[in-house]
């Protein structure tokens, strides 16, 4: 299986830009693993409750705790939206609700 994965607006490739290479290496070998495996384990991609359609791309390094937002538009495309490092166990519902509204944009401008 391979899955497209592309980015809406800059808010990804801003944060992606800003880190390390270390990151960025543990970044692209978790959007590699997304992209390429049949089921992708739930510590790595995990849809987010009292959403709408919004999953979680969990990067996991020495230091941070990396969150990708996205949603899937049709079956083998994802969307990145926004991203953000985790502080607390929740996700914060203003990132959630960020990446709701680049959602709805992305998919009125795609229909237009």
């Amino acid at each position: 299986m391979i899955r497209k994965i592309i980015s809406y607006k800059n808010y990804f490739i801003d944060f992606y830009r800003a880190q390390e290479s270390s990151v960025q290496a543990k970044i692209e070998y978790v959007l590699d693993l997304i992209r390429y495996e049949r089921r992708v384990p739930i510590k790595f991609l995990k849809s987010l409750e009292d959403s709408d359609g919004i999953y979680e791309i969990r990067v996991l390094t020495t230091f941070k705790l990396i969150r990708i937002l996205c949603f899937f538009d049709e079956e083998n495309l994802i969307v990145l939206t926004n991203c953000f490092i985790k502080k607390s166990q929740k996700t914060p519902k203003n990132e959630i609700r960020l990446a709701e509204k680049l959602k709805k944009e992305y998919l009125y401008n795609k229909n237009r």
